[in-house]
């Protein structure tokens, strides 16, 4: 399954979604050494980042009167607001300690543009500026991407669908992922990938 054309995509492995966090995904570092596994295997490994500026306008203090996890209309459609997370220069904006990827050649920061969010390593939430993703990976002759990290509801399901979008074949490793399900999303973006052709896998798969 992995060769030269097969790409490991890390998605958001940031302080800030790991306990002790401010957004922390339940479990979420315990996909970390997985993810050292799988990308031992893999020619070609990108981390993707949550970078955002203060006063970002997805973070719930931006909007006064608004507390986390309320949805709010932007310009761009609905927009969950989120605790304070992964701000530029910060500590929880660090990739988590245990990661071992040395070996990774790109990090694609994503959600630096103050007024819109970005889950998807591809392209952001106003689904028409791209990140650059997906050029590289075609310059670096890759058509099958495998996924993970977190969150799978959001980053992993938003860059799973980009990229299926984008034209790449899709394994997204489902033991490598942890969710932050709020009211049933983690159902809702294993429907909407399952729709796309996008395969689940598990690690398994990469034994050997």
């Amino acid at each position: 399954m992995i060769d030269a054309g097969t790409a490991l995509i890390a998605v958001d492995l940031q302080n800030d979604f790991c306990s002790g966090g401010s957004l922390a995904v339940p479990g979420g570092e315990e996909v970390v050494p997985l993810v050292n596994a799988l990308g031992r295997n893999f020619s070609t490994v990108v981390l993707t980042q949550d970078w955002h500026p203060a006063g970002h306008a997805s973070f719930a203090s931006s909007h006064p009167g608004r507390a986390p996890f309320e949805i709010v209309e932007m310009p761009y459609g609905p927009q969950v607001l989120w605790p304070d997370h992964c701000v530029q220069g910060q500590a929880g904006a660090d990739f988590h300690p245990a990661i071992e990827l040395s070996m990774a050649q790109a990090v694609i920061r994503k959600g630096f543009h103050r007024g819109v969010d970005s889950y998807s390593g591809f392209v952001e939430a106003d689904g028409r500026t791209p990140t650059g993703l997906a050029g590289y990976l075609r310059e670096r002759g890759v058509g099958r991407i495998v996924i993970a990290g977190l969150a799978t509801d959001f980053c992993v399901n938003w860059t799973a669908q980009d990229a299926v979008r984008g034209g790449f074949e899709v394994l997204v490793v489902e033991e490598a992922c942890r969710a932050i399900d709020l009211d049933g999303s983690l159902d809702r973006a294993w429907a909407e990938m399952n729709a796309l052709g996008v395969r689940r896998v598990s690690m398994a798969e990469f034994a050997g």
